[in-house]
């Protein structure tokens, strides 16, 4: 078992480089962690704290996923349901965390805990050895190796915008991100979606000046898929006109000028100078795979032990949103309620009992009962 005597520091604010150097030449390191999201920050802090070495690896920067938000978007849940590590989330006006507050937050916790964290070096493949495993990965600088007790995968669940299937869908002006909404001023653009993503980027992007469509296959929008702060805006707005609603409308192909859309009153041809295919998102299952993690059920979910978080495969481990696969549109496990998955790797791999998520405990039961997410 890994030891746990307690809290301890580092000696560099270059910890990471550090490390790294030091593992060319060791044989072995305790526990790696793939993702540099907020779960394996705070698995990285909570190993930092019981004095076990170990690495972070992203295959792009801290907080990955938030990286490609457009500017300014707003978490939906409250910032200390997003808080890792027992470090406050503060925020100017008391409100919920924006993509820049929440990244610029990110960087902090590495930085006061100067945590071995490695960016821009994917994990491309897992495969065991006699100490435990031996972890490939690529980066600018080419191939490089590390041997490792134990893996964790905090890689989360939406690495790629989900794919409508239909031709037109690769064109330049064809986007599953929302980008800086400035950019779609006075442009004709056709959002294909209904929930919160959707809602959101139609009513930012009205607010930018753009001429917006939402197109949704539902006869209406889901009230109970889309945030209670966004529904009476988006539905007051079409109600008066000012953004065009089709519903009921199938996308069947999309042109350079416009988006062909299915209806039961027959064929509409909707003008599009933008399309924004904002339907979802999903996990790519690429590494998941190659090292031979069961995938489960519609959503191809990693099987593991919801005890210990350990996956079919010894000590390797899986954290985050990562557990559950693809999800639906009718999201399930979110940051919020996956803190827990820190306590139990860090009991798992230490046999040691014990708190070593902070931040959220007092909200635990009301995360599970009411998630905001």
């Amino acid at each position: 078992m890994l030891q746990c005597p307690g809290e301890t520091k580092t000696n560099s604010i270059f910890y990471a480089v550090i490390l790294n150097d030091v593992l060319q030449q060791s044989e072995s390191l305790p526990v790696l962690i793939v993702g540099a999201g907020p779960i394996g920050l705070e698995l990285s802090v909570a190993l930092h704290r019981c004095a076990i070495e170990h690495l972070v690896l992203d295959a792009g920067s801290i907080g990955q996923t938030m990286s490609w938000w457009a500017p300014g978007t707003r978490w939906f849940s409250s910032n200390e349901r997003i808080a890792i590590a027992g470090v406050p989330l503060l925020t100017p006006d008391q409100g919920k965390a924006t993509r820049e507050q929440y990244l610029t937050y990110l960087r902090s916790v590495v930085a006061q805990f100067q945590l071995p964290v490695c960016t821009f070096e994917s994990v491309i493949d897992v495969r065991p050895d006699a100490a435990g495993y031996v972890v490939t990965t690529r980066s600018t600088a080419g191939e490089n190796t590390y041997r490792c007790g134990a893996v964790v995968l905090a890689i989360g669940g939406t690495d790629r915008p989900r794919r409508l299937g239909v031709p037109g869908e690769d064109l330049a002006h064809v986007d599953g991100y929302l980008r800086e909404p400035h950019r779609y001023a006075g442009r004709r653009v056709v959002i294909v979606g209904g929930r919160n993503s959707a809602v959101e980027a139609a009513l930012r992007l009205h607010h930018a000046g753009a001429r917006v469509t939402l197109c949704h296959r539902g006869e209406e929008l889901p009230e109970d898929g889309i945030k209670y702060w966004l529904l009476p805006e988006i539905k007051g707005l079409i109600a008066a006109e000012r953004i065009r609603g089709c519903f009921g409308c199938v996308v069947t192909e999309i042109t350079p000028s416009h988006v062909v859309a299915q209806s039961s009153q027959g064929e509409r041809r909707l003008a599009a100078d933008d399309v924004l295919t904002l339907i979802g998102y999903e996990q790519d299952k690429t590494l998941l795979q190659r090292i031979g993690i069961e995938l489960t059920g519609e959503n191809l979910r990693p099987q593991f032990d919801s005890e210990t978080m350990e996956t079919n495969l010894p000590r390797i481990y899986i954290a985050g949103t990562a557990v559950a696969g693809t999800q639906t549109s009718k999201y399930k496990t979110f940051l919020e309620n996956c803190h827990d998955h820190v306590d139990k790797i860090v009991t798992h791999l230490t046999g040691a009992h014990g708190d070593h998520v902070e931040s959220v405990k007092p909200y635990a039961r009301q995360i599970v009962s009411q998630p905001e997410s």
